[in-house]
């Protein structure tokens, strides 16, 4: 067997208290694609930081050619070795092709930068790999396929063979996939190796040779992808499947329950033609890959987005997108992905962020009633059993947890028809995530339409169905009693429902 070109072995990397990896193990031979699968917290980025040098591993080593990982501090050694290409772009977008691929490093005459040696030399490298750009053109302006394969040539000037892929597809339709795909091979041909990393499982299938698992934060297993069969794989990311019986037991929603939410043709960049219904008492999942679509479409129900086509209608009512306001006075309720950024104020107590979507109900003519806010915010913060000192308390004071229970507290204050949850118990302790799931049940019990979107196969297991987006698509449902092992296959695009299917 040939030296490998990239080794990681017994990589332990810990954040604090956090071990973000805790066996991580990797061997990549010349000219491969390599996969790189997990589910998310598996620990894949963290594997990517230490293989191109953006961390040091607390324990284990790296190796290129069998040769020891250059130190940290030499940017320039591990440029020559290893290049990761994200899904955000690295690129200055204002800046042309052939600026950004010599960036810091231009041909100089008498001092000054030699625009006609750039534009040359930024000519003769794309040429050399075949990438058919305009090194004049702007980079803002390119298409991702194309911006990608700018940042791919500019790591291969560098004299990198080995390349990073993170979630190369997640943006691309099918069309610009098998170009890259095609591009990836013609690479290997001319001794490219690429790290694959794809939520995609098929994608793997499609242009990978060998693939590696990692779940809970440890190596799983390395394997050529021709030996290892899809339910294999998809088993070896879920680890043991759950059983039917597991799942929580409730009573289906009756059939004659009233539609809450209706969804006709949404569309938008990140999603296409979307219908869907939530009916009243009804639990409904919204599952996919971080490249889905499935946050924007809530958010878009939420009144952050405005789609391009189609409706949603909260009973008779049409919702009024891109109006937040406006869509919480129809009467829904919002948890957002990101509490920090998005669902808190954090110079602001408990009291305020928690009742700042009810102010209306506790004064007249814009004044509030202090007393009046401080009791409702107490019977809030009971209610979703908070553990702090009181209405008054600064929300930045909180743990995660607790901060976490206050947005969901807001959202559940106007009492809403529709209740939006985006990863509603992301970044919390358990017992935090028992409380916040509880409170789903409740408002389901309540006769609420919920619609949950998570990465988190524990908060999906409460819904009475789970639709599954793929490229923008619902592509899969799967009613209460799914199989770990059935949903993943579904999110990864292992299998997909046939055309027509009623998500209603």
């Amino acid at each position: 067997m040939s030296t490998p070109l990239v080794e990681a072995r017994d990589i332990v990397k810990r954040y604090g208290p956090t071990v973000a990896l805790a066996d991580g193990r990797l061997t990549v031979l010349p000219g491969e694609s390599h996969a790189l699968v997990g589910r998310n917290g598996a620990g894949k980025s963290t594997l990517v930081n230490v293989l191109t040098g953006l961390q040091a591993p607390d324990e284990g080593t790296v190796r290129f050619d069998g040769e020891p990982a250059p130190p940290l501090a030499d940017r320039d050694a591990w440029r020559r070795k290893v290049a990761c290409v994200y899904q955000k772009p690295t690129v200055v977008p204002e800046l042309t092709v052939a600026e950004n691929l010599f960036i810091n490093r231009q041909p100089l005459h008498r001092g000054l930068i030699s625009w006609r040696r750039l534009r040359g030399e930024a000519a003769a490298l794309l040429d050399t790999w075949d990438v058919h750009v305009d090194p004049e053109a702007r980079t803002a302006d390119l298409k991702v396929e194309d911006r990608q394969m700018v940042e791919i040539a500019r790591a291969l000037s560098f004299g990198a063979r080995f390349i990073v892929l993170d979630e190369p597809t997640a943006q691309l339709d099918n069309r610009e996939i098998e170009r890259l795909f095609g591009r990836m091979r013609a690479l290997q041909d001319s001794g490219v190796t690429f790290l694959f990393i794809s939520h995609h499982l098929q994608e793997v299938y499609e242009v990978c040779q060998t693939v590696t698992v990692l779940r809970d934060a440890r190596w799983i297993t390395t394997a050529p992808v021709a030996d290892l069969p899809r339910t294999a794989l998809v088993e070896a990311m879920a680890g043991e499947a759950v059983t039917r019986q597991e799942q929580t037991a409730r009573d289906a929603v009756a059939a004659e329950a009233p539609v809450v939410l209706t969804v006709s043709g949404l569309t938008s960049e990140q999603y296409d033609g979307i219908d869907l219904t939530v009916r009243s008492g009804e639990v409904v999942g919204l599952a996919g890959t971080s490249g889905s679509g499935k946050v924007e479409l809530a958010e878009t129900i939420a009144g952050l987005r405005t789609p391009a086509g189609g409706t949603a209608r909260l009973r008779e009512r049409q919702l009024p997108f891109g109006d937040v306001r406006a869509v919480l006075e129809a009467g829904v309720g919002f948890v957002p992905r990101d509490r920090h950024e998005q669902g808190l104020v954090a110079g602001l107590s408990i009291g305020d962020n928690a009742t700042m979507t009810v102010l209306d109900r506790l004064g007249r003519g814009g004044f509030v009633g202090t007393d009046r806010k401080r009791r409702f915010a107490a019977r809030l913060i009971e209610r979703l059993d908070i553990h702090a000192e009181g209405p008054g308390q600064p929300v930045s004071d909180l743990s995660g947890g607790n901060a976490q229970k206050v947005v969901m507290a807001r959202a559940l204050a106007s009492d809403p028809r529709l209740l939006v949850l985006v990863n509603p118990t992301a970044g919390v302790d358990v017992k935090s995530k028992e409380s916040l799931l509880a409170r789903v049940d409740s408002a389901r019990e309540d006769g609420t339409a919920v619609l949950v979107v998570s990465d988190e196969l524990d908060d999906l297991r409460r819904c009475d169905r789970v639709l599954v987006l793929f490229h923008g698509r619902i592509v899969a449902e799967h009613p209460a009693g799914w199989h770990d092992h059935e949903l993943i296959a579904s999110i990864e695009g292992v299998d997909s429902m046939p055309e027509g299917v009623d998500h209603g």
